[in-house]
């Protein structure tokens, strides 16, 4: 028995690519081995199809949402990748600046500096 849902991956991989870009998809897709696939595979179907793949709430929003939940954890790597998501969503740099600020007064000031440095490295990129 398989709980692989092919609509559910391709509705998925639809909204990955939009918000996170199609060359990092397919390169991470393409990276994938025995060991790793079905992983991608059902983040795919589970995050961006069903977590991302209604119309409740909107791309900016859910990006907005993304990064102060990955700002609280700290998870650095996932916070740029998903910071970049925003942008492509159209979260501003001013919606990102007050994000950050919500990340320093819960999560405090030293987290708030971590994505303050991540922020900027992703800003500067996109030019």
């Amino acid at each position: 028995m398989s709980a692989f849902d092919e609509d559910l991956f391709l509705k998925g991989l639809e909204q990955r690519k939009a918000t996170l870009g199609a060359a990092y998809v397919e390169k991470n897709l393409a990276a994938a081995d025995d060991f790793t696939r079905p992983f991608q595979e059902a983040m795919t179907a589970w995050c961006w199809g069903f977590g991302w793949g209604d119309d409740v709430i909107d791309a900016k929003t859910r990006s907005m949402m993304n990064l102060s939940m990955i700002g609280a954890l700290g998870k650095m790597h996932e916070w740029e990748l998903h910071c970049r998501g925003a942008i492509n969503n159209g979260v501003t740099q001013e919606e990102i600046r007050a994000i950050i600020h919500v990340i320093g007064i819960y999560c405090g000031v030293p987290q708030a500096l971590e994505c303050f440095r991540a922020a900027r490295k992703i800003l500067e990129e996109q030019g």
